[in-house]
């Protein structure tokens, strides 16, 4: 009897294709053909359309015709797809490349920040071009860059993202328990964080208005601020063009000021989320949160999935 064939890992293989398409066809060719593929991601995953739809309507402040809405929609899945492309040809990106493709306004804070040696976190939102800032970091500018990922199921999928994110210049480290002393040793060595910070994917959670719901962000920029002295900045980059510029925010003010640190935390996440929305504000079709972030977000998606299932 012939041995059993282990199914392939079609999520790995997606991504092998994807990585290989992106580094060898043109750039053109590439956006177009991976546009037509996530333009149709509604038809095949509703959930995300209906979270993509909901969250244009957090980040314009207004309610949105049904065309509106999907035409704002396909552009956020545009954006997506440029995500990605770029991102899976960094790790073969010579540094002209990646030097003449990005800028930073505000880079001064950064720079403050590591010369005063205490460490420096960047906030991020899952917008435009972000894997872009840590690549160009760490190749051009020349710092020690550590990635802070979410922890996939998929063991395949997550060793594949760990090797390109490593050849694109990042240390990569998942988001897990006992993760805290890890990047403790990293500020005091003077590294620069980067941290995912518009969606609390951990168990230290705070709760924050954020958009004017309430929901949960990390706490983590908070804690660490306090504990190290190292600096919050918030930073943002955005596709323009064949470019992805990036703009700093001045630091987030985190130094002790109630009885508890407890309370201190909740305070600068806030701010942290008033930062945050400002970012994403200035180009709200370049905001890839396609997962559900608010309570408000389960209750929709699970009426969508009702509706699937439905004859």
């Amino acid at each position: 009897m012939a041995p059993k064939l282990a199914a392939p890992n079609l999520a790995l293989v997606g991504f092998q294709t994807l990585a290989l398409a992106a580094r060898t066809l043109p750039r053109p060719v590439m956006r177009a053909v991976v546009g037509v593929v996530t333009s149709a991601l509604p038809r095949f995953a509703p959930d995300r359309g209906v979270i993509a739809a909901r969250n244009l309507e957090r980040s314009t402040g207004r309610r949105l015709d049904a065309r509106t809405s999907a035409q704002g929609v396909r552009a956020v899945l545009r954006s997506y797809a440029r995500y990605w492309t770029d991102s899976t040809r960094l790790p073969t990106t010579d540094l002209m490349e990646l030097d003449r493709g990005f800028s930073y306004e505000g880079y001064e804070h950064i720079e403050d920040s590591v010369a005063a040696g205490k460490g420096t976190m960047l906030v991020l939102p899952h917008l435009g071009g972000f894997e872009f800032a840590g690549s160009w970091l760490s190749k051009v500018a020349g710092h020690d860059v550590t990635a802070i990922v979410e922890r996939l199921e998929n063991e395949e999928v997550r060793q594949f993202m760990y090797e390109w994110r490593s050849g694109a210049g990042m240390e990569v480290l998942a988001l897990d328990k006992g993760l805290g002393a890890e990047l403790l040793r990293r500020l005091r060595a003077n590294h620069v964080l980067c941290l995912m910070s518009d969606r609390n994917l951990g168990d230290g959670g705070v709760e924050v208005e954020f958009f004017g719901e309430t929901t949960e962000l990390p706490g983590g920029a908070a804690t660490l601020a306090l504990r190290t002295g190292a600096r919050i900045i918030p930073v943002a980059v955005y596709h323009r063009g064949s470019y992805n510029p990036a703009i700093c925010e001045p630091p987030v003010p985190a130094e002790r000021r109630a009885k508890r640190m407890g309370d201190d935390i909740v305070r600068i996440t806030q701010d942290i989320a008033r930062v945050l929305e400002k970012q994403i504000r200035r180009e709200p079709t370049q905001w890839m949160l396609l997962q559900p972030n608010w309570p408000s977000d389960l209750a929709m998606t699970q009426v969508v999935d009702v509706r699937d299932e439905q004859p």
